[in-house]
């Protein structure tokens, strides 16, 4: 993570005035560590309420980390690229409030993944991965969200409100809450999202929402869903935050789905 945060600075050093941005991936899950909490200022996911998402415990040579995912398909949950990137495993938790007391779970290899091969851990660009998963049937519990049709895909979605939903932490240092949690977050412009980060980072592939009073995605809920009210269609992947904290009142950013739409069904077969 200081590695992350050192080589972004430099990205952005032109720029001074815009803010740096870390990943929402979480803390290593190596020996004595925990997964952090939930969502800040978010509210409890009743059971059942986002079926589409998954929890995933990476693993590494180096350690471990989580993040979150969502259901597409069968066979297929999406992801950050920064939550597959270096990860030799992952084991998936389907159709969980509790974290880890999961309806069922999955282990897969690295081969399973399929990272964006254009992703860039300097600026978040393109930070997208699918995962081929073994066969999953649909329930209450644990079921699909679905993408975005490709009349869609020049919508923005400003002034949409859209629900976000993650294992992640409560505050910047908060104590861990197992439980899942949601938000819900009204998308902005990328004007307003560029005039805080710049546009090395908000390029036309990514969404960003606001988040008064704090209501923020934060670490651990890296690759979670951002899906919208009106429809329930997947619009986002939780991707980054500002470096100053999840509750420093400034704009999630999430990767814009319908700019993966050709990339989703190039891989899956999955498109609407």
């Amino acid at each position: 993570m200081k590695l992350f945060l050192s080589v972004l600075a430099l990205a952005v050093a032109s720029a001074s005035a815009f803010e740096s941005v870390v990943p929402h991936k979480d803390a290593p899950l190596g020996s004595g560590s925990s997964i952090a909490g939930r969502i800040t200022n978010g509210y409890p996911a009743y059971e059942g309420k986002v079926p589409y998402i998954v929890g995933l415990g990476f693993s590494s040579s180096s350690g471990g980390w989580w993040c979150g995912g969502s259901i597409i398909g069968n066979t297929w949950v999406v992801t950050a690229a920064h939550c597959t990137n270096n990860a030799e495993s992952v084991t998936i938790y389907y159709g969980a409030s509790w974290r880890l007391q999961a309806q069922y779970t999955h282990t897969v290899g690295s081969g399973n993944f399929r990272q964006h091969s254009n992703y860039n851990t300097n600026n978040l660009n393109n930070d997208i991965s699918l995962i081929n998963t073994p066969h999953v049937d649909f329930w209450s519990l644990v079921n699909k969200v679905e993408l975005p049709t490709y009349n869609d895909r020049y919508n923005n979605y400003a002034g949409w409100w859209a629900l976000a939903s993650g294992w992640g932490r409560t505050s910047d240092d908060s104590t861990v809450s197992d439980y899942l949690n949601c938000v819900d977050q009204q998308i902005i412009e990328n004007s307003q999202c560029s005039s805080v980060y710049g546009t090395d980072v908000i390029t036309n592939d990514v969404i960003c929402t606001a988040t008064p009073d704090g209501k923020s995605t934060c670490a651990g809920d890296s690759g979670g869903p951002l899906v919208t009210h009106d429809g329930n269609r997947l619009v986002g992947v939780t991707s980054f935050v500002a470096a100053n904290g999840c509750t420093a009142g400034l704009p999630d950013g999430f990767t814009r789905v319908t700019s993966y739409l050709d990339w989703i069904r190039d891989n899956t077969g999955i498109s609407y």
